[in-house]
């Protein structure tokens, strides 16, 4: 036990001192969703409800604070449904903003003990174009990507192993008029990307994680989470012209480590921190972080 704990020290302080940045998945993705997100070992009950807050440091010397509440309902022993809304507050370069995020609805059916479907949807409660002074804000400053998206995704387990495979696609686009070619522009601006009439590309991810119990109350995971952006997105310039945004396709690679502890049989807490390792030459969606932690209590009934 001593071992293991003086391990989880270490990997912690290492997490903390990574400076590189990746595309972030904790406050606005798909892979936070409850049958994405590794699962417990720790005994569940049928029915759960989530309260999640969450801290990290953006791109452009932006900083991110956001909340969630989830719940979860098992209606069989096959079927599953789940349900997220979210926020997200950003600050930097003098410049605050604050909304509603999305709206997640996934349905999760297993087919056996190490096979689970999950069909889901991504409701944007926002169309990303918060504005200040009248100017649109670049993406980094935005609650939500603003998309309508469909989610699938295969959960496998074996032993203790588990692996997710999911894609995001956007079946509609937001409404973001950022340009920094604009004449209103402000110079600290300058530096974000222009998104105007963002085209955002769908996303691939593939997860592994591994749980290890301390005891029957703690359990330390660790994991790996790929993504790869489809294709590169695309804005339209101040003459009116589509251009492609050069090196926004590719992959980020991820790694996460949680830590959950039960402090009785129906109340629970989780802190988990993802880290950057790999990340695409171009980020316009404004997810970048350079880390981020999320302290999440969980009422199981």
């Amino acid at each position: 036990m001593k071992k293991n704990q003086g391990k989880i020290v270490v990997i912690l302080f290492l997490i903390f001192q990574l400076k590189s940045y990746s595309q972030g998945c904790s406050d606005a993705g798909f892979c936070t969703i409850n049958s994405f997100k590794p699962n417990s070992e720790i005994a569940a009950k049928k029915n759960h409800l989530k309260l999640g807050m969450f801290t990290g440091s953006a791109d452009n010397s932006v900083s991110v604070w956001g909340n969630y509440i989830e719940y979860h309902t098992q209606f069989s022993d096959q079927f599953s449904f789940d349900t997220k809304l979210t926020s997200l507050a950003q600050n930097g370069n003098g410049y605050t903003s604050f909304g509603l995020g999305d709206l997640f609805l996934s349905s999760n059916y297993k087919l056996n003990p190490n096979w689970t479907v999950t069909v889901g949807t991504k409701i944007p409660l926002t169309n990303s174009n918060i504005k200040e002074n009248g100017l649109s804000l670049p993406m980094d400053y935005q609650s939500s990507l603003g998309t309508l998206d469909a989610i699938v995704g295969l959960g496998y387990q074996i032993n203790k192993l588990q692996f997710v495979l999911a894609w995001q696609q956007p079946l509609t686009q937001n409404k973001n008029q950022f340009l920094v070619e604009n004449s209103n522009t402000p110079t600290i601006l300058k530096q974000f990307q222009s998104t105007n009439g963002f085209k955002r590309s769908g996303d691939v991810l593939f997860r592994v994680a591994y749980p290890l119990a301390l005891n029957n109350k703690l359990q330390f995971t660790t994991g790996l989470l790929p993504i790869y952006h489809l294709d590169n997105d695309r804005y339209i310039d101040l003459s009116g012209k589509e251009k492609s945004i050069e090196g926004s396709k590719g992959l980020t690679l991820n790694g996460n480590v949680f830590l959950d502890y039960a402090l009785n049989t129906t109340n629970s807490l989780q802190f988990n921190i993802g880290m950057p390792l790999v990340l695409r030459d171009a980020r316009p969606d404004g997810l970048t972080r350079g880390f981020i932690a999320t302290l999440e209590y969980k009422f199981q009934f």
